[in-house]
């Protein structure tokens, strides 16, 4: 950096803005306004202005039952393109359902349950035109792998049955609750790259779990770490069933492609959502014709006819169970509400509409409720069933209604055909959907633009298939939040400098061209000044002064006469954040020199303003730009001698 050459006003020619105190705000207004800010940042409210009670009310049940304000524009056009898509995701929620409740250690038949039900609630309550619900791979895996910890499926099914209802009841209840408390930035908290590695590992965990299906081994370990599944694999090789795995060999060649094709072909989805169907009904006559369930191919057998049986008298609310249910209920909850929002507002920036964060907790939370009273388990809406459904060319939830549907007419009439359908279908099926979430490329994204988010990602990876699924998830919460305070507790300081010929200043490690001002330090605070940051600023701000002045005595230089401090990233300040600016201004005093701001904001001049630290620093000394700061400190400069060991006189004033 060089030095900047000035041209000096004079004191006549000298005019700028005073930073303005904003009006006092009766503190009920001011609060009112913070919790808008909080809870309602879309105004969901603002429809409902200057209308008629009729009309408000009408709005309100809009609101909350979405169906009511497309239904009457319901055309027949949109019930053909419905029609294709709900077919189309039908055929694909019918093997992916009767998979997932194996996953989950639950019997076939809930994999359909929960695809008929879920589904129905969600048309009359979601704002997502796409989302296509069902249940998925992982809630289903940490279902096992939590409830499992306290109940053995095998030995004790019925209350285990009974754990998973009351574990989707609880989800519903903290997902609703989350929608109707405006809580949703909650969630926020999983971030992209938490969900990336989350999600990888879980899909790895999941395709090693079928492993059992593939190999068609009867026992198997209950753990769903990497080490006991490899162990339990290896230490039966003497049970290894060839014919399984030739089967599950095979399956998993044309579900994968039939994928690549229409990964390729995208107008030709319709061929990969067809296959996991094609595989179910080409396994099941297979194994009829051959008989190969008395060769070792494991069937799934009887599933019972007919619709949902309730289930609201089977909840268990007695310890120490209920905590169990509880804890289950409230991390796939968090998992499936992140994935299922996430998915619809995916599809809804693709088509061009908005849909309401909150509404769709809501939504998804009152299905969960709804669902577990009627022998669900958790639904959400999985991004590969919507990636069908978004291709097919759905228009409205009405796609959700025939699949429901579809399902409830295969409940009816239909479970008996899959009497004979191999599990060793199900495993490739439920294969050929998880490789599809390991997203390697989005980590080879992640190491390139941000190494601790990678870090993140792999935390989570790492903890999910050597740990288990909840050490994983807890691992990469832990570290995004310890990244989070320390974007708080470490704020960024930089030293500006000013672009030649201009009123610019700006960092100098990004614009190496910029000129220092001599016997002036400007520094950017770019964050809100807290407690959790005050003690580290102050000592930053310290070392960047000693630092400026060690440099300025081995040049030869102009003595350090001016610190300025810009404010313009300072959202907010706390009273921790004023003592330090007390302190400092203490220490540059002792030290001869003379304490500038530069923009504070709105509420920051307030809370100076009230704590008198305006009158402790002197208006005079607060600028509304850098620009203007500067140019009073060099004039006070070339127009006064500096004494280093006294206080130094008034400036200019800024009128």
């Amino acid at each position: 950096m060089g030095n900047a050459d000035y041209v000096y006003p004079s004191a006549n020619d000298q005019c700028a803005h005073r930073v303005a105190i904003p009006p006092p705000q009766p503190f009920f207004k001011s609060f009112k306004n913070s919790l808008k800010e909080t809870f309602f940042p879309d105004d969901p409210l603002r429809q409902f202005k200057n209308k008629t009670p009729s009309r408000k009310f009408i709005l309100g049940l809009q609101y909350f039952l979405p169906i009511l304000e497309w239904a009457p524009r319901y055309s027949l056009q949109f019930l053909k393109a419905d029609l294709i898509a709900g077919i189309t995701i039908a055929s694909l929620a019918i093997p992916q359902g009767i998979s997932y409740a194996k996953l989950a250690n639950l019997p076939p038949i809930l994999g359909l349950y929960s695809s008929f039900i879920p589904p129905l609630v969600y048309a009359m309550m979601g704002s997502s035109r796409d989302l296509a619900v069902g249940t998925v791979a992982v809630a289903s895996l940490l279902t096992a792998s939590m409830l499992g910890q306290e109940v053995n499926a095998t030995e004790n099914p019925k209350l285990y049955l009974h754990l998973a209802f009351t574990a989707t009841f609880f989800a519903g209840l903290l997902q609703a609750a989350l929608g109707l408390l405006r809580l949703g930035f909650l969630v926020d908290f999983l971030s992209h790259a938490t969900i990336v590695g989350f999600m990888a590992g879980a899909a790895t965990v999941v395709c090693l779990q079928q492993l059992k299906g593939i190999l068609g081994l009867e026992h198997f370990t209950q753990s769903t770490d990497f080490i006991s599944v490899l162990r339990s694999v290896f230490s039966q090789t003497h049970e290894w069933r060839w014919e399984s795995g030739v089967l599950g060999v095979g399956f998993l060649f044309f579900l994968l492609v039939t994928r690549y094709f229409s990964k390729r072909r995208p107008r030709f989805f319709w061929i990969s959502a067809l296959a996991p169907l094609t595989s179910v009904i080409l396994g099941s006559l297979l194994v009829y014709l051959t008989h190969a369930e008395k060769h070792g191919v494991q069937v799934i057998g009887n599933l019972k006819k007919g619709l949902n049986p309730p289930s609201f008298g089977d909840f268990v609310f007695t310890s120490p169970y209920m905590t169990t249910a509880a804890k289950t209920g409230m991390i796939t909850g968090i998992i499936a509400l992140a994935e299922g929002v996430a998915v619809g507002r995916s599809f809804a920036m693709f088509k061009h509409y908005h849909i309401d964060g909150n509404k769709e907790m809501v939504a998804i939370g009152t299905m969960n409720i709804v669902g577990s009273c009627f022998s669900c388990y958790l639904t959400t809406g999985p991004f590969s069933r919507s990636a069908v459904n978004f291709n097919a060319g759905c228009k409205t939830a009405m796609s959700n209604v025939i699949m429901a549907i579809a399902v409830m007419l295969t409940l009816l009439f239909l479970t008996p055909l899959f009497h004979y359908t191999p599990l060793v279908v199900l495993s490739a099926i439920i294969i050929s959907a998880m490789l599809g979430l390991i997203d390697y490329e989005a980590a080879i994204h992640l190491w390139k633009v941000d190494k601790f988010d990678f870090i993140v990602c792999m935390g989570a990876f790492i903890g999910v298939i050597f740990a288990n699924v909840e050490v994983g998830l807890v691992i990469a919460v832990a570290i995004s939040l310890l990244r989070l305070l320390l974007f708080v507790a470490r704020p960024k300081t930089l030293v500006l400098g000013n672009i030649p010929n201009s009123t610019i200043y700006r960092n100098v490690e990004q614009y190496p061209n910029t000129n220092n001002v001599a016997g002036v330090l400007i520094l950017e605070i770019d964050a809100p000044i807290y407690f959790a940051n005050s003690s580290y600023l102050r000592e930053r701000i310290s070392r960047w002064i000693d630092e400026e002045e060690d440099k300025l005595k081995s040049t030869g230089e102009t003595s350090l006469q001016y610190i300025i401090l810009d404010m313009s990233a300072v959202g907010n300040i706390d009273t921790s954040g004023i003592s330090m600016l007390e302190e400092v201004k203490k220490t540059t005093d002792r030290r001869g020199l003379k304490l500038v701001l530069a923009n504070p904001g709105a509420e920051v001049m307030k809370k100076l303003n009230k704590s008198k630290f305006l009158e402790t620093i002197g208006q005079e000394w607060i600028y509304l730009t850098v620009g203007e700061a500067v140019e009073a400190c060099n004039y006070k400069l070339h127009t006064c001698k500096p004494d280093s060991n006294k206080e130094e006189s008034q400036p200019w004033n800024n009128v």
